[in-house]
């Protein structure tokens, strides 16, 4: 059988950079928040829900997403980005389905920033949380975006804590910098073969 196994980190936790290195080994990976960015301009029904929440100015004339006017309401809004996520979140799930069931692996990887957030990871076999301490994240985002240490903060206060997402996840990746990364995804990939094939966990 094929194994869904949800993958996630905080910002700067270098997630992606892990995912590359599944993907090296012949996992399919699906990346939620790429896929949402693209159905919120694609999907009739997300887009439908979207305008009714927070009007046409939601999209321009062109049918590209007026970002700044959405993001604008939700940024300090909790409720408002509860309910933009409502909406995002099962168009998403449908999707996720839809390309899992066209895939031919053992396992696929779906990677997404609110994993335990949007309750999605209930949905999958297996979580991975690519963990690293929060001021070496902050420095890469810092370096990666160019932004201040502030507007790190800010985006890190829309993610759960990194003791709640350990507590949540079935596997860690230690990406502190003091274990290299290629063993630790070999094992977790050996592991999900035997998984998938019925085999006992190594």
């Amino acid at each position: 059988m094929m194994l869904k196994i949800g993958i996630t980190g905080g910002i700067g936790s270098g997630k992606t950079t892990v995912c590359q290195i599944f993907s090296l080994l012949g996992v399919p990976v699906f990346y939620a928040d790429t896929v949402a960015k693209d159905l919120m301009v694609t999907d009739a029904v997300l887009i439908a829900q979207v305008k009714g929440a927070f009007g046409n100015k939601a999209y321009f004339d062109n049918g590209s997403l007026n970002r700044k006017h959405v993001s604008d309401i939700v940024f300090n809004n909790k409720q408002e980005l509860e309910k933009l996520n409502s909406y995002v979140h099962p168009a998403v799930f449908r999707a996720m389905d839809v390309w899992a069931s066209q895939q031919k692996s053992s396992y696929v990887l779906k990677e997404a920033a609110l994993l335990f957030e949007s309750g999605s990871y209930r949905q999958n076999d297996f979580n991975i949380l690519v963990s690293a301490d929060e001021d070496l994240r902050i420095k890469r985002v810092m370096e990666r975006d160019g932004v201040t240490h502030d507007k790190v903060e800010a985006r890190m206060r829309n993610q759960l804590s990194e003791q709640e997402r350990l507590n949540k996840a079935d596997f860690v990746i230690d990406n502190n910098g003091t274990q290299l990364l290629i063993p630790q995804v070999l094992h977790l990939h050996q592991v999900f073969l035997d998984k998938a094939s019925g085999g006992a966990q190594q």
